[in-house]
C-alpha cells in the first residue's frame, strides 16, 4: 500500500515572539523545516517514532535576529527533505499560502470543547474553518487563538466502526504496541465490539465498603463506569491511532470504510453500528477543512475527562481503586501519555514537557513499549497547566491532576483544584487588570443541574452523574469565590469552559460591591456533541423558576455572595441554554468582552445579548 509522506499537519501550536511551534505527522523519518516568509528564521526538529510508518514531529522556529512581529499575519512554507511542499491541501479556501498570527492584544478567539467523532451533530470545527477562510479572504487575520478546553478525543466513548478502524490503522502504520496487559481479552477485535465494559477491571464486591449498597447486593464495581464504555480504549497503540484518526484526513484514505461492518448477531448493536458508521462518514468528509483550520491558527488545548476516561480522578476512592490495579492504572497512563504527545507538548513548545521525552524514547525496547519506569515520571509531572502573556493574560487550568481530595470520605467528589494551585491562580489574577481563565468545567454553572448532582451525591452515587462542578467541594469552592470577591481582582475576567454539552453566557458581579469587577462565564460545549434538547429546555425552565433573582433558594447556594445574571440569545426563540453543536467566537475590545457568538456545526450563528438583564 502506498503511504503519503505527510499524514497530518502542519498544525500551528504555541506561538510567541521568540519561538513558534508547529507539529505534523509523517510516515517516514524525514527532515522537516519551516520557513517564515519575509522573516529570517531557523528551524529545530524533534521527532518521535511511534510506529514503523508513524513519526510525530515538532518544529521550533526561532528568529535569527530580534523577534517575530505580533498581531499581524505571518506566512510560512513547509520543506520536507529540503524540498518545498505544495501548501494547497492545508490552505484555507480562497488562500494560496499558510499563515498565522502571534496575538498580543487579543481581539478574536475561537473556543470550544467536546468533539465526539461519532455523535450525529455536525462538526463545528468545519464551520470555524469556513469562517476563518472568509476572514482571510476579506484581508482580516481572523482568530488569533483556537482554545480547546477538553474532550478533544473520546477515549471512553468509541464507536464500533472507529474501534475497527483503529486496529486497521495500527496494522497499516505498524504502530508500536505496549507489553500485554493482564486482561482476558479475545484475540479477535470483532469479539470485543460492544463488550469491553465486561472485560475491564472491577473491584470485587467483597472488597467494597459495607456502608454502600453494592456490597450487600454483591455487585462488583467497575473501574471504568462510563455508561458508554462498550468500546473503551485500552492499549497505548489504540490511543495513538485514535488521535491520528480524529485529526487526519489522509489516514482515512488508507482504510476501506465500506469493509467496516458489524459481524455479530445482536440486532441492537447492528443498528447502533450502522448509525455510528453513518455519523463517522460525515465526520471524515469534514477533516480536510479541520486540518486547514489547524494549519492557519495557533491552537492550544487542555484535557478533561474523556481525553482519558469519564471518571478520571472524580473521587479519592476512584483514584485508590485505579492505583491498586496495574491494568487500570496502565489504561489511565496510556491516555495521559497520548495526551502529552499530541496535545501537551505543543501547548508549551516542549519547554517543560520535553523533560519526559528522553525517558519515553527509552521505553521502546525491540519495538515494544515498556512503560514501568516512565509511569512514575509521568505521574510526577506537574506542568500540564500553562499561561500566555497576552492582553488579556490567558490562564489555562489543569483541573484533573491537582484535585483537592476529600480525606474524610473517599467517595465524596474531589475539588477541581487543590489549595496550592488555587493560591497560584489567585496570584495570577491579582497582577493583571484583564484575565481569561480556561477551566474545563464551568465555575458558575446551572444551579438546577448542580442541585440534581448534589442529590445523587447525597445518595452515594457521584460517579453516576459526574459530580465534578466547582461548587461540589466546600474547600475549593470557598477559596475560589473568596479570590473573586477580593478588591484587587481584575476588573474583567472571562472564564471559558465546556464539558456540559450545551452553551450559555452568564455575567457575575460581587454583591455589596466596592470594586467594579465583572466575571463572564462563557460556556461553549460541544463542538460535535449535544445535550438532549428536550431535557435541557426543561432544566432551563426549572432553573429560571427555582433560582430566579428573587428566589430564596439562592441564599442556600455556595455562591450567594455573587450576583449571577443569565444572558439570553438574540432574536426569536430566546433562551439561556443552547444545546446545538457549536464553537464560540469571542470578540474583545481593549480586553473587554464585546461580542459572544456561537458558530454552529449546521452553519447558522447564535449571539448572546450582553446587556445587563
Amino acid at each position: 500500500m502506498h503511504l503519503p509522506d505527510i499524514l497530518m499537519g502542519p498544525m500551528v501550536r504555541r506561538v510567541e515572539t521568540d519561538y513558534v511551534c508547529i507539529q505534523l505527522i509523517t510516515t517516514k523519518a524525514l527532515v522537516c523545516k519551516i520557513e517564515l516568509t519575509q522573516f529570517e528564521s531557523y528551524s529545530q526538529q524533534e521527532s518521535i517514532a511511534l510506529g514503523t510508518h508513524l513519526f510525530l514531529h515538532f518544529l521550533i522556529i526561532k528568529p535569527v535576529n530580534g523577534s517575530f512581529p505580533v498581531d499581524t499575519l505571518l506566512e510560512y512554507s513547509l520543506y520536507i527533505n529540503y524540498e518545498l511542499i505544495d501548501p494547497t491541501p492545508w490552505c484555507l479556501k480562497g488562500c494560496d499560502s499558510l499563515g498565522f498570527v502571534i496575538g498580543k492584544q487579543l481581539t478574536s478567539i475561537l473556543h470550544g470543547s467536546c468533539r465526539n467523532a461519532h455523535h450525529p451533530a455536525k462538526d463545528s470545527l468545519v464551520t470555524a474553518s469556513h469562517w476563518h477562510a472568509q476572514q482571510r479572504s476579506d484581508n482580516e487575520v481572523g482568530a488569533q487563538l483556537l482554545l480547546l478546553s477538553g474532550d478533544q478525543i473520546y477515549a471512553d466513548d468509541v464507536a464500533g466502526p472507529m474501534l475497527l478502524a483503529i486496529h486497521k490503522i495500527i496494522n497499516v502504520l505498524g504502530i508500536y504496541k505496549e507489553q500485554p496487559l493482564d486482561l482476558n481479552l479475545p484475540n479477535d477485535i470483532e469479539l470485543q465490539l460492544y463488550n469491553r465494559q465486561n472485560l475491564l477491571p472491577k473491584t470485587p464486591w467483597q472488597n467494597r465498603s459495607k456502608l454502600g449498597v453494592g456490597y450487600w447486593l454483591k455487585k462488583d464495581e467497575p473501574h471504568f463506569s462510563s455508561v458508554k464504555a462498550f468500546n473503551h480504549l485500552i492499549h497505548f497503540e489504540e490511543f495513538i491511532a485514535l488521535y491520528v484518526l480524529n485529526f487526519s484526513a489522509s489516514v482515512w484514505q488508507l482504510i476501506n470504510t465500506e469493509q467496516l461492518n458489524y459481524k455479530g448477531s445482536d440486532p441492537k448493536y447492528r443498528v447502533i453500528f450502522d448509525l455510528e458508521k453513518q455519523a463517522l462518514t460525515e465526520f471524515i468528509t469534514g477533516l480536510k477543512s479541520v486540518e486547514q483550520l489547524f494549519a492557519n491558527v495557533s491552537s492550544l488545548m487542555i484535557f478533561d475527562d474523556h481525553d482519558v476516561t469519564d471518571d478520571w480522578n472524580l473521587t479519592a476512592g476512584w483514584e485508590q481503586a485505579i492505583n491498586q490495579n496495574h491494568s487500570s492504572k496502565r489504561i489511565i497512563n496510556n491516555g495521559l501519555t497520548s495526551y502529552w504527545l499530541f496535545q501537551g507538548m505543543g501547548n508549551d513548545a516542549l519547554i517543560k514537557t520535553e523533560s519526559l521525552l528522553s525517558p519515553f524514547k527509552g521505553c521502546l525496547i525491540d519495538n515494544t513499549w515498556c512503560f514501568k519506569d516512565f509511569d512514575t515520571l509521568l505521574n510526577q509531572f506537574n506542568y500540564w497547566h500553562y499561561e500566555l502573556s497576552t492582553i488579556p493574560k490567558v490562564v489555562v487550568l489543569d483541573t484533573r491532576t491537582h484535585r483537592w481530595r476529600n480525606e474524610s470520605n473517599f467517595n465524596e467528589p474531589s475539588g477541581l483544584l487543590d489549595w496550592e494551585r488555587l493560591v497560584e491562580l489567585q496570584e495570577s489574577l491579582l497582577s493583571h487588570n484583564k484575565v481569561i481563565i480556561v477551566s474545563a468545567a464551568p465555575v458558575f454553572g446551572v444551579k438546577s443541574i448542580e442541585a440534581i448532582q448534589a442529590l445523587f451525591n447525597m445518595c452515594g452515587q457521584p460517579l453516576m452523574v459526574d459530580v465534578e462542578n466547582w461548587m461540589a467541594h466546600e474547600g475549593s469552592a470557598k477559596k475560589l469565590l473568596d479570590t473573586f470577591r477580593r478588591n484587587d481582582t481584575p476588573s474583567e475576567t472571562l472564564i471559558l469552559s465546556g464539558d456540559v454539552h450545551y452553551s450559555f453566557c452568564f455575567s457575575v458581579q460581587k454583591r455589596f460591591k466596592d470594586h467594579p469587577n465583572r466575571i463572564w462565564q462563557l460556556t461553549a460545549s460541544g463542538i460535535k456533541n449535544e445535550f438532549p434538547r428536550k431535557l435541557i429546555n426543561i432544566l432551563d425552565k426549572l432553573d429560571s423558576i427555582l433560582y430566579g433573582p428573587k428566589s430564596p433558594l439562592n441564599f442556600f447556594t455556595k455562591r450567594w455572595h455573587m450576583e449571577v445574571d443569565k444572558h439570553q440569545t438574540v432574536g426569536e426563540g430566546q433562551k439561556y441554554l443552547v444545546s446545538d453543536s457549536a464553537i464560540s467566537l469571542i470578540d474583545l475590545q481593549q480586553g473587554d468582552l464585546a461580542r459572544y457568538r456561537l458558530l454552529h456545526g449546521a452553519g447558522h450563528i447564535t449571539e448572546f445579548d450582553l446587556q445587563d438583564q
